[in-house]
């Protein structure tokens, strides 16, 4: 099987276009949570979403867009954007929304927004904080989003922690017999200085993980961002990728 893993679209549309552009052929899609959010296409992201072959968990903005959580926690720019998208959010899909897991296990794979133990709202954004939830999930694998930032975390199991390994895009990587928890990067607001769409591709018949970045026009989400009156620095950052 070929899958499409996908995570943090934040509603925007044209980011994800590309990314299904860009990826060609694929049995089935891993979405890890956080369709809405941040960006000007809710309905839209969301109804792409459901026409696809997938399975979507629940992140931590989906949530705050279904009064799930107390925005008083996020920044001000997120708490504005978490508002326009309450207002925005057909019913339909908000009852998509409300249907959302938090979690799955399939096979060798368990599939968490945020972290295996705490999976709506836990970054895992560093080898102590990755060694210490190895022990919260049996599976081989674990797949998470939220931090906005590709990576793999393998487990070192002589000592209890882990090691980083920073993507090499374009690049299959065998996914041997250790355990690892792997993040394919935000496709709607990528945070590690790179702008374009981060995704990746997962093949179980080979056993290869494939992450990749594709470029998108910018440009015409900012121009939807600025008509719907968001935040400018939420329309910023997107052509910096922080």
């Amino acid at each position: 099987m070929r899958y499409l893993i996908i995570s943090d679209i934040h509603a925007n549309l044209t980011a994800f276009q590309a990314v299904l552009e860009d990826a060609g052929y694929y049995d089935y899609v891993w979405c890890l949570g956080d369709v809405v959010g941040y960006g000007p296409d809710p309905n839209e992201c969301v109804e792409l979403l459901r026409s696809l072959p997938h399975l979507s968990l629940a992140g931590n903005h989906d949530w705050a867009a279904l009064g799930r959580l107390d925005i008083r926690t996020f920044n001000a720019d997120a708490r504005k954007a978490v508002l326009w998208t309450r207002e925005m959010l057909s019913p339909e899909n908000r009852a998509y929304l409300e249907e959302l897991p938090t979690t799955f296990i399939l096979g060798d794979f368990t599939l968490s927004h945020g972290s295996p133990r705490e999976p709506i709202w836990e970054y895992i954004l560093d080898p102590l904080i990755a060694a210490l939830n190895f022990q919260a999930f049996s599976t081989q694998y674990c797949l998470v989003g939220h931090t906005h930032t590709p990576v793999l975390f393998r487990e070192l199991r002589e000592n209890g922690g882990c090691e980083v390994v920073m993507p090499k895009y374009r690049e299959r990587i065998p996914l041997d017999d250790s355990r690892y928890i792997i993040n394919p990067g935000s496709v709607g607001q990528p945070r590690d200085s790179i702008p374009d769409a981060a995704y990746a591709i997962l093949d179980t018949t080979s056993g290869t993980w494939e992450h990749r970045r594709v470029p998108y026009n910018i440009d015409a989400v900012q121009q939807r961002m600025r008509k719907h009156g968001l935040p400018d620095r939420l329309i910023m950052r997107l052509e910096h990728g922080w």
